[in-house]
């Protein structure tokens, strides 16, 4: 593979996109603001339909919040991944699974910037607003052929794959004969697989989070493949045309912070309704104390102090390490073991504390905290969800870091 990047970058299509003044930060940020508020009105239908809307879609499309981690030269921002995080809180505020979706779409474009050249150029060149989703587990088949590969799969917990009209999906590429098969992430546009309307859960609900299947094995190119080592060792090919410092982050110590998120903005979330409109109920019933308003009781406000100082000890663990891997990034330096591990600790444990905290909040919300309506039982729900993805579950994640410190071989993605 070449190092020269002036070899390897095509010129990008010049067009309103690109010469328009890119906005600030604090500008995305106030636009998520204004869209959490409405997400949050919609958050229920968003259930029902299970699926984020397509005007939903169009609204963040339309406030540029796509293109936070988007390379420059395609018309993209990007922002550092602390920065998209921070948007897609907001919007989470708002709606767990309109942030989950948004969030893990909008960081594809991240990845898309690893990939080969010429795929972004077959993603964006036409299209440089369009919507990436992905499975990332390797559970595709994929074997050699001229010029590429040929694919084929079943995946689940395709995320927003209804709005996306390319997949990132994962593979494992036979090798040969006594060699282990090596995982890859492939792009299929839109038509090429087929989306299976199997998504009816307790939590995550509005997130579309169906199976993608593609029964017969088709064609991909071997340009819109980057290797799961290559994403990993920070040696990825994008990374000699995007000049940015983002693109030579890790994938497990960029991606995962992006799964935690939603479980610390559910909270959030949950907290502000639950003082708005939960508190001040005055309580029924024979029981000592009845006739009061809730937030009268100490355990209640136990219970909220419990969920702030949660949703504030999540977030700096997040920020601080998305801060450290990318400053090292910058530098041209990569993380030890040691410290991908402690990344890996950090993400599932921010997930830990919203689970603990929400549980106390949803106990005091009282009989109506039952009705579907509610944002503190929908909370509930969608961080319980989030806790059981492999990726941030407590169990799953926190035996590398107690592996490590023992001085065993720690088992587990890092």
């Amino acid at each position: 593979m070449t190092s020269d990047a002036t070899t390897l970058a095509r010129p990008v299509r010049a067009d309103a996109a690109t010469k328009a003044r890119n906005p600030t930060f604090d500008e995305l940020m106030a636009r998520a603001t204004a869209l959490s508020a409405v997400v949050r009105e919609r958050a229920r239908q968003t259930e029902q339909d299970r699926r984020v809307s397509p005007e939903v879609t169009d609204m963040l499309r339309h406030a540029g919040l796509y293109r936070a981690l988007q390379p420059k030269r395609f018309g993209g921002y990007e922002l550092s991944i602390e920065e998209l995080r921070s948007l897609a809180f907001e919007i989470g505020r708002g709606c767990t699974s309109t942030g989950w979706c948004y969030g893990l779409s909008a960081a594809m474009s991240w990845v898309l910037g690893m990939f080969p050249d010429q795929a972004q150029h077959d993603v964006w060149g036409e299209a440089p607003e369009a919507v990436v989703a992905s499975c990332i587990a390797p559970t595709g088949k994929i074997r050699s052929v001229d010029g590429g590969y040929k694919f084929q799969g079943r995946w689940s917990f395709g995320s927003n794959s209804d709005n996306a009209s390319w997949l990132a999906l994962g593979g494992m590429l036979s090798t040969g004969e006594g060699q282990p098969p090596r995982p890859m992430f492939l792009l299929v546009p839109e038509g090429q697989y087929r989306i299976i309307d199997n998504w009816h859960t307790v939590g995550l609900a509005g997130t579309g989070s169906k199976d993608i299947a593609i029964e017969e094995e088709i064609f991909v190119p071997a340009h819109r493949s980057v290797s799961f080592a290559d994403v990993l060792d920070q040696q990825s090919p994008g990374a000699l045309v995007n000049s940015s410092p983002i693109y030579r982050i890790p994938f497990l110590s960029g991606f995962p912070p992006l799964l935690a998120n939603p479980a610390v903005a559910a909270l959030r979330g949950a907290i502000d309704e639950f003082v708005e409109s939960v508190a001040a109920r005055t309580t029924r019933g024979a029981f000592v104390g009845g006739g009061n308003t809730i937030g009268h009781f100490g355990h209640v406000q136990s219970a909220i102090a419990e969920a702030e100082a949660a949703v504030d000890a999540a977030q700096l663990i997040l920020q601080r390490d998305l801060r450290v891997v990318s400053d090292m990034a910058a530098c041209g330096s990569k993380p030890s073991t040691e410290q991908r591990i402690e990344f890996r600790r950090g993400h599932a444990y921010a997930v830990k504390l919203c689970v603990n905290a929400i549980n106390g909040l949803f106990d005091a919300v009282g009989g109506t905290g039952i009705n579907l309506d509610n944002g503190v039982q929908r909370a509930w729900r969608d961080i319980h969800a989030v806790a059981h993805h492999i990726s941030v579950n407590w169990n799953a994640v926190s035996t590398m870091c107690g592996q490590m410190r023992l001085g065993l071989p720690p088992r587990g993605q890092y």
